[in-house]
C-alpha cells in the first residue's frame, strides 16, 4: 500500500512556509471542506466526465479486459514491434507504464519463448535477455520527423503492429502518423494490412471510426466520458501494456484499493484530499504554487511525464465554474533523484521558496546490488558491503533534511515495490487528487480549451477546409520579421 509522509509539509519542520498542523485536524475548514468535496464526488463518480472512476470496477472493467485479452491472445507473438501513435493522454500512460514495468532494456531483449509473463508486474519473471514472445514498443508521440524515421527504419510493416489511439481521428500529429503507416501497409503487406492495426477511438463516431469500419480495423473503446489524460487505466494504456506482458489486471486491484482509500470522509484517512489539501493550501497560503515531482527511481522518472499533463491540464484555468477570472492552476516540474542533486537542487535550496516537492521513494527493488568490498580504497570503505537500494534511499533522505533546514516544503510517497498494483495505486491517487483539487480551486478539472487555439491555429497553416481565417490571423499577430539577431 502506498503511503504519504507530509510532516515536512507543516510548520513544526519547515517553520513558517508550512502549514499549521491544526489547519488540518478535525473541526478545521480543510477538513470540512474535503468531507463536501468527498461527499460531491461520491454523487457525480460514474457520470459525466468522472466516468473514469469506474475504469476498475465492473462492468466497465470486465468489458474492457475481456476485449483486450481477446485481442491480445490473437495477436500474441505474431509482431516484433509495436507502435503506437498517440499524443497527450493517448501516449503518456502507454510510455509511463512501460518505464514503471518493464525492464528499460527490453527492446534489446530477445523475443524468446516460454509460458511466464515478463516485467515486474507479478507472475513468473523472465529471464533477463527474453521478452517471452512479446513485441518490442515504440511509442511515437510527436512530428518530428527525424524520430518518425528512425522508428519506421528499425519496424517493417510485415513484422509490426501498429496501434493507433485517437477518439477523434483528426488530431493532427497522430493523423499524420497515420496516413504514412497506412500507405506503408498498402504498398508492403496488401491484403492484410487490416491484420496489422489495432485503434482506440470512439465506439461509435468520428473520422477514425469511418476509417476502421471501411477498412475492417480491429478496435478498443475510448469510453464516453473519459478524457485523454484520465485515461491510463482504460484501453488507451491498457492494450498495449498488455501486449507487453504488464499485468493489466493488477492494476486495475491497485486502482480499486486507492480508490477506495480515497472515498473516505475523514481527511487524515483519505490520501487523494490530503494531498490536493497539502498543495491547495501551500500555493494559497504560502505562495507555493510550484509542484517538483522527484522520483528515486529511474523506472519512475516518466509517471513525472503523466503526472504533468494530468496536473497541468487539469488544473491550469483562467475562469472559475461561475465564469470568474481566476488564472488557476500550478506548474508541475519533473526532477530524478539522485540525478538532479546535482543538477537542480542548488536552486531548489537557494533560489525562489515557491515550491513543493513530492519524492517517490521505493523500499525494495526487485533486483539489488551489493557494492564489493575489499578493494582497498580507504576514502570509499564506508561504501562497501552497501546495497544500491540503500544508498540511493540515503541520497533521498540526505536531500529531505537538506530542503527542511532550507525551509523547503516537501513530501514523501512511499511504493513498498515497483509492481502493477502499486503503479495501479499511484494513477489512482493522483487521478482522483485533481478531481478534489478542482473542487478547490473552483475551476472545471476536465475542459481544456487553451488547447483549442493552437489546434485551431495548426488547421489554418495547413490548409484545413473551414480553418481559412485562422491562418490569417496567424499571420497578422505574428507578422513582419520580428527582432532576430
Amino acid at each position: 500500500m502506498l503511503t504519504i509522509n507530509y510532516a515536512n509539509c507543516l510548520r513544526d519542520r519547515v517553520g513558517e512556509h508550512g502549514l499549521d498542523p491544526a489547519r488540518l485536524g478535525p473541526g478545521s475548514d480543510a477538513e470540512s471542506a474535503a468531507k463536501s468535496i468527498t461527499a460531491s464526488l461520491a454523487k457525480t463518480r460514474g457520470s459525466g466526465w468522472e466516468r473514469w472512476r469506474e475504469l476498475w470496477n465492473n462492468p466497465m472493467r470486465a468489458e474492457h479486459l475481456g476485449a483486450i485479452n481477446t485481442l491480445v491472445k490473437e495477436r500474441e507473438g505474431r509482431f516484433e514491434n509495436l507502435v503506437v501513435l498517440g499524443i497527450g493522454g493517448s501516449a503518456l500512460g502507454n510510455i509511463a507504464l512501460q518505464s514503471a514495468l518493464n525492464a528499460p532494456t527490453w527492446n534489446l531483449m530477445a523475443q524468446g519463448k516460454g509460458g511466464g509473463k515478463p516485467g515486474r508486474s507479478g507472475g513468473l519473471e523472465a529471464p533477463p535477455s527474453t521478452r517471452h514472445g512479446c513485441p518490442r514498443l515504440f511509442v511515437i508521440d510527436n512530428v518530428d520527423p527525424a524520430n518518425f524515421r528512425a522508428v519506421m527504419d528499425v519496424c517493417p510493416p510485415k513484422k509490426t503492429l501498429y496501434n493507433i489511439v485517437s477518439k477523434s481521428g483528426e488530431t493532427a500529429e497522430t493523423a499524420a502518423g497515420f496516413m504514412i503507416v497506412r500507405d506503408m501497409l498498402a504498398r508492403e503487406v496488401g491484403k492484410k494490412a487490416s491484420d496489422h492495426v489495432v485503434a482506440i477511438t470512439d465506439p461509435e463516431q468520428g473520422t477514425m471510426r469511418a476509417i476502421c469500419d471501411e477498412a475492417g480495423y480491429a478496435t478498443l473503446p475510448v469510453p464516453e466520458g473519459v478524457g485523454g489524460r484520465f485515461s491510463a487505466l482504460s484501453p488507451v494504456g491498457l492494450f498495449s501494456a498488455a501486449m507487453c506482458g504488464i499485468d493489466i489486471e493488477g492494476l486495475l486491484d491497485g486502482a480499486g484499493v486507492m480508490d477506495q482509500r480515497c472515498s473516505d470522509p475523514d481527511l487524515s484517512k483519505n490520501p487523494a484530499a490530503m494531498l490536493a489539501t497539502l498543495l491547495c493550501e501551500l500555493a494559497a497560503r504560502k505562495g507555493k504554487p510550484n509542484h517538483v515531482m522527484m522520483p528515486y527511481a529511474n523506472s519512475l522518472y516518466l509517471m513525472a511525464d503523466w503526472f504533468r499533463q494530468l496536473w497541468a491540464e487539469s488544473l491550469g484555468k483562467k475562469y472559475s465554474v461561475d465564469g470568474e477570472v481566476v488564472y488557476a492552476g500550478f506548474t508541475p516540474i519533473k526532477a530524478l533523484g539522485a540525478t538532479d542533486q546535482h543538477s537542480q537542487v542548488q536552486l531548489y535550496r537557494e533560489g525562489p521558496n515557491d515550491k513543493v516537492f513530492a519524492f517517490l521513494e521505493v523500499e525494495d527493488f526487485d533486483a539489488d546490488i551489493t557494492i564489493p568490498a575489499g578493494l582497498g580504497v580507504e576514502s570509499l570503505a564506508y561504501l562497501e558491503g552497501a546495497s544500491m537500494t540503500t544508498l540511493l534511499n540515503s541520497e533521498k533522505r540526505a536531500t529531505e533534511f537538506a530542503l527542511v533546514e532550507s525551509q523547503r516544503p516537501n513530501l514523501t510517497i512511499r511504493f513498498p515495490r515497483i509492481d502493477a498494483q502499486h503503479i495501479g495505486e499511484f494513477i489512482a491517487l493522483w487521478q482522483i487528487a485533481t478531481a478534489y483539487a478542482g473542487h478547490m480551486l473552483g475551476v472545471d478539472a476536465y475542459n481544456q480549451p487553451a488547447v483549442e487555439t493552437g489546434k485551431k491555429a495548426t488547421f489554418g497553416l495547413m490548409g484545413k477546409e473551414g480553418f481559412e481565417e485562422w491562418k490569417g490571423r496567424v499571420e497578422e499577430g505574428l507578422g513582419g520579421s520580428g527582432f532576430v539577431v
